[in-house]
């Protein structure tokens, strides 16, 4: 019993590291869509976080100066889609799609001067997991929550901030508002241009800190494409979770536990016999499992599971 209880704290403590970049991609995902912004460019920014987050770790062996600089890369990229998209009224979906490859490119480029490289240990030390005392203790989820480096118990905590902030605030109230109805928002004096631009750039900013996750505490390297698809998954989560950032916090850990069953199913299926899945099925798992998912809440048309009203249109104000 004792075997099976620490096999399974090991399980959920992996599925928690390996959800956390998702986790906060699809928090920045969420606060850009509560403004009726769909940003198809998380892929981008995550990647763009991680090259500058590492770069500026390697460069000053501060934890939070390489932080702060994966969010700003993060908010920049962000910010070049609200221009297009909220000042110019561009396409959303496009430029989305432009800002992935171009942080796809950024990151490329600033990854040949990085590539190899080893972090500071006062990275490694700071980023590295820590028990707390007496709640690490706690069976079953005690290691999952408390025994984690301090990136993922931050992540935890930001979604909550960011589920009070969208649900339990004035100034939340009025996001959605501009979501649902743009029109509505700027004729009660609510500034659209202001909200939307400040929750994309936020959003950016939180989506730069999940890509740095991955170069600073889980490789913890540089590798082109690091981010894996990762960023194309909390597009998706956005859905799973029903724009609610609590929701995002159970889809995040149930891709990291998928991607943790691929890893601990390579070696065969012992009930089965040791019987050997191909390992391209496996890196599949977790985003065919997303796939259904969708398509199950797709089929539910609950009012609380359908996206802002506005979502993906671009807002004249001379039509109001």
């Amino acid at each position: 019993m004792n075997g099976f209880l620490n096999s399974l704290e090991l399980f959920l403590q992996v599925s928690a590291q390996m959800g956390t970049h998702v986790l906060f991609a699809t928090l920045g995902a969420i606060m850009g869509e509560k403004v009726g912004h769909l940003n198809l460019g998380v892929e981008g920014m995550m990647l763009m976080g991680a090259s500058f987050g590492f770069s500026v770790a390697y460069q000053t062996g501060n934890p939070l100066l390489a932080v702060l600089a994966a969010a700003l890369a993060g908010g920049v990229g962000a910010l070049i889609y609200a221009f297009i998209t909220v000042t110019l009224r561009g396409n959303q979906v496009v430029t989305g799609l432009v800002l992935t490859i171009f942080g796809t490119g950024v990151s490329g480029m600033i990854g040949k001067s990085i590539s190899g490289l080893a972090l500071p240990d006062s990275i490694t030390a700071a980023f590295a997991a820590k028990a707390i005392p007496v709640l690490s203790d706690i069976p079953v989820i005690g290691k999952m929550l408390f025994d984690q480096s301090i990136y993922v118990q931050m992540a935890l905590v930001t979604a909550v901030i960011v589920y009070v902030y969208l649900n339990k605030t004035s100034i939340g109230l009025n996001t959605r508002m501009v979501g649902e109805n743009p029109a509505a928002a700027d004729a009660s004096g609510i500034g659209v241009t202001l909200y939307k631009y400040s929750n994309i750039v936020a959003g950016g900013c939180l989506c730069g800190i999940g890509g740095a996750f991955l170069s600073l505490v889980y490789v913890p390297s540089w590798q082109d494409g690091i981010t894996a698809g990762a960023g194309w998954i909390a597009v998706a989560l956005v859905i799973f979770a029903t724009w609610n950032p609590i929701r995002a916090i159970a889809g995040a850990y149930l891709f990291g536990a998928l991607r943790g069953v691929g890893f601990k199913l390579q070696g065969g299926i012992p009930f089965l016999g040791g019987v050997v899945i191909s390992s391209q099925l496996l890196d599949m798992l977790p985003y065919l499992v997303t796939i259904l998912v969708l398509v199950f809440i797709g089929l539910r048309k609950k009012k609380e599971n359908q996206p802002p009203k506005n979502l993906g249109n671009p807002y004249f104000r001379e039509e109001r």
